[in-house]
């Protein structure tokens, strides 16, 4: 796995709850591009939960909504904006495991009309989430100048599973 660099940190303004390092309340999502997949390892916390030990679905949903972001983001060098977003919770996800695995792939593009799939998995492995995003994506020089795309690129480094989840 290669580790995507974000080309947004340090630029003013920039605050996405999602994937900002410096936004002290969000999410702060780093990823990775496996082939032709983006995935997050992302550590829950009780400020995170719903229900006691619990993570709340709208924080699954959007951590989901993060990593098919970044698909249309690194994948597709572009942005976009997610017209709509289908959810199905399997299982509960749990604030006390270590982490849980994010991510999320291409599934279909129709002109300008991106479907990516995201996926959340426990530490051991198991599905406990799923959505299907569709994004409506923008020419590069219209997400250039409108959205401040910049394109992402990736460390030269390749990283094993558990060199990746040291740096989470």
């Amino acid at each position: 796995m290669k580790r995507i660099i974000n080309p947004w940190i340090h630029m003013q303004g920039y605050n996405c709850f999602g994937c900002s390092p410096d936004n002290p309340i969000g999410t702060q999502m780093k990823f990775f591009e496996d082939g032709n997949e983006i995935i997050s390892i992302w550590r829950p916390t009780r400020n995170h939960q719903s229900w006691i030990n619990t993570l709340h679905g709208g924080i699954q949903a959007v951590l989901l909504d993060e990593v098919c972001g970044w698909v249309v983001f690194h994948q597709l060098k572009t942005a976009g904006v997610t017209a709509k977003m289908e959810m199905r919770y399997h299982k509960p996800v749990s604030t006390l495991q270590d982490y849980i695995k994010l991510r999320g792939y291409l599934k279909e593009m129709r002109r300008n009309i991106a479907i990516v799939a995201g996926e959340i998995y426990s530490a051991e492995g198991e599905l406990l989430c799923e959505c299907t995003c569709t994004y409506f994506t923008f020419p590069q020089d219209k997400a250039r100048e409108s959205m401040g795309y910049l394109p992402s690129g990736t460390e030269e480094n390749d990283y094993t599973w558990e060199q990746a989840l040291q740096l989470v």
